[in-house]
C-alpha cells in the first residue's frame, strides 16, 4: 500500500497536491459531516498559528494584511484544488472542504483570537453554509472550482459582518451606560 502511494506521488505530485488542499489535509474524508469537520479544522488551524486576523482599530496593522494575504492566496488555491480533483460526475465532491477553511478564516475577520469569538464564528458561519441565504446558493452554480470556492467565501464575508456587528453592540452595550457619566 505504501508503494502504490509513493509511486502515485511519483507520477502526479502535483493532484496528489491538490487533492491533500481541496480535502483540507485529509479532514474532508470524514464520513459524518465533512464541511463542519473541515470548518472546525480551519477554526483549530488558525488558533495555533500566527497569524492574527486584525481588529478594526487597527486596519494598518501588517498582521492584517498578513491574514488577508493568506486568505486571498488560499481563496484560488483552492480554486485550483477544486477543479484538479472534481469530475463531471461529481462536480462538487463531498470531500473538498477547502472552502471551509477559506469561509471560516473570513468569518474571524476582525474578531478577538480566543476561543469564545472562535465558538461564535463557527456556528455563524455552519449556519450561513447551510442555510446559504441569497445570493451564496447562486455562486454554487458557477463553473468548477470557482464555485466551489465562491459560495463560501460570501458566507464568510456575511459570517464576519454578522460577529462583527454582535462584537460591536455587546462592546456598546457594555460600555454605553459608563459613557453616560462623562463629562
Amino acid at each position: 500500500m505504501i508503494d502504490a502511494l509513493i509511486e502515485r506521488i511519483r507520477r502526479d505530485p502535483l493532484r496528489v497536491l491538490a487533492w491533500v488542499i481541496a480535502t483540507g489535509f485529509g479532514t474532508g474524508l470524514s464520513p459524518v459531516a465533512p464541511g463542519t469537520v473541515g470548518s472546525l479544522a480551519a477554526a483549530v488551524l488558525y488558533y495555533f498559528s500566527p497569524l492574527d486576523a486584525g481588529s478594526l482599530t487597527y486596519l494598518d496593522d501588517p498582521a492584517l494584511l498578513v491574514f488577508c494575504t493568506v486568505v486571498g492566496v488560499s481563496f484560488f488555491v483552492g480554486i485550483w484544488a477544486a477543479n484538479a480533483v472534481s469530475s463531471p460526475d461529481s462536480p462538487d465532491p463531498h470531500h473538498v472542504v477547502w472552502d471551509e477553511f477559506v469561509g471560516m478564516w473570513v468569518t474571524g475577520l476582525f474578531l478577538p483570537k480566543d476561543l469564545a469569538w472562535l465558538a461564535v464564528a463557527f456556528v455563524v458561519f455552519r449556519l450561513l453554509d447551510v442555510i446559504k441565504p441569497f445570493p451564496i446558493r447562486r455562486l454554487e452554480r458557477l463553473h468548477g472550482g470557482l464555485g466551489i470556492m465562491a459560495d463560501d467565501l460570501l458566507a464568510g464575508v456575511y459570517g464576519a459582518v454578522l460577529c462583527n456587528a454582535l462584537l460591536a453592540f455587546l462592546w456598546y452595550t457594555a460600555f454605553y451606560p459608563f459613557m453616560l457619566f462623562e463629562s
